[in-house]
């Protein structure tokens, strides 16, 4: 897929895009997981990011268990990952973001942030780093099915009321990517993470950065 002539909005993930938080999303599910007796890989982290919490725990249980997950085994490991997470140091923003957002606001581009992540502190966060408002958010709250499924990208398209070849995505994992290509968004992926840069080409992205700044870099030579 070509890059949109005329950008009008740009959905943006959160976790491993805007902020270098994957890192402590990889302890708290590897610690959580630990507590039922699961050896849960660091790749697998990455691999499964975006994908609702619940839905996390199912695959592993699945996966490691071969046994289905119950109730209180989901509430038991996410409410671990969810006491660890608090305990986080805060993540910082990577680079480059920041002065993209603030660039693409300047021009007249759209900005929404499409995650899977429920955390409460989301809205002021977002809007005191970003400028991003609640109205320009699709978090894990909003939809009834996740990423993989292209429900939260379908969602922001509504809510931008912009059409699909006026869009982009940037993402970093590659169940984001497939969510977003499922939409029929354009997308680059970031590989600020610890997977190859062929695992998110094979979800489909249509153009690959090693890092955040040079994404910023090259998105603010872009005339909008």
């Amino acid at each position: 897929m070509m890059m949109p002539e005329t950008i009008k909005a740009v959905f943006f993930d959160m976790d491993g895009v805007l902020y270098d938080s994957m890192p402590n999303h990889e302890y708290t599910w590897k610690e959580s997981f630990k507590t039922i007796g699961i050896d849960f890989p660091a790749e697998e982290a990455y691999m499964n990011e975006g994908r609702p919490g619940f839905s996390t725990i199912k695959y592993a249980f699945d996966k490691f268990l071969h046994r289905q997950a119950t109730e209180e085994d989901i509430d038991k490991v996410y409410g671990e990952k969810t006491r660890l997470m608090k305990e986080c140091p805060e993540a910082p923003i990577l680079l480059g973001m920041k002065e993209l957002l603030k660039y693409l606001n300047e021009n007249g581009v759209k900005v929404f942030v499409v995650t899977g992540s429920k955390q409460p502190s989301l809205v002021d966060k977002l809007d005191a780093h970003f400028g991003v408002l609640k109205d320009n958010i699709v978090s894990g709250r909003d939809v009834k099915q996740g990423k993989p499924h292209p429900e939260p990208y379908l969602i922001a398209l509504e809510k931008s009321g912009m059409k699909k070849d006026e869009c982009m995505v940037v993402e970093n994992a590659p169940l984001g990517v497939e969510s977003a290509k499922a939409a029929g968004i354009y997308t680059i992926a970031v590989n600020t993470g610890k997977l190859n840069d062929q695992v998110l080409l094979d979800a489909g992205a249509d153009k690959l950065f090693s890092n955040t700044q040079l994404l910023a870099d090259e998105l603010m030579k872009i005339e909008l």
